[in-house]
């Protein structure tokens, strides 16, 4: 398959893997893609926006890497709701070890999250690109 997932090491690591991904699969990419503000007044920005130039189906995705327990957790059902207030569709990119089981199962749960190393088929189902 075009772009296979390799293992990512910071989140960082993670923009440029969703992104490489993306532009492997034919998909326009564009990063930090503002989008208005929080209800505190602080810009909100979508990590990653993918487009599809023949539809113009568009969706955002928010990176969450996590090494290690700690605060990038804690902030997931924030991000969750966050992708409720877009103007298009939204999705969580999460890898790394650093999460829990718990965290692991909340995300698929909310059918708004994948690891990255199943976005690749995810991706080709939302946009309709050809299954491989």
């Amino acid at each position: 398959m075009a772009g296979r997932a390799k293992a990512v090491q910071g989140g960082d690591d993670l923009v440029k893997g969703v992104r490489g991904l993306a532009q492997a699969l034919g998909l326009e990419v564009r990063e930090q893609f503002k989008v208005g503000r929080r209800l505190w007044g602080a810009s909100r920005h979508i990590d990653v926006v993918l487009r599809n130039p023949k539809t113009g189906k568009t969706l955002g995705v928010e990176c969450k890497y996590q090494e290690t327990g700690g605060t990038a957790e804690e902030k997931i059902p924030t991000t969750i709701q966050d992708i409720n207030a877009w103007p298009i569709d939204g999705l969580v990119v999460f890898a790394g070890v650093g999460f829990t089981e718990n965290m692991r199962s909340f995300l698929i749960s909310t059918g708004k999250a994948v690891e990255f190393e199943d976005l690749e088929p995810w991706l080709r189902l939302y946009f309709g690109l050809p299954l491989e």
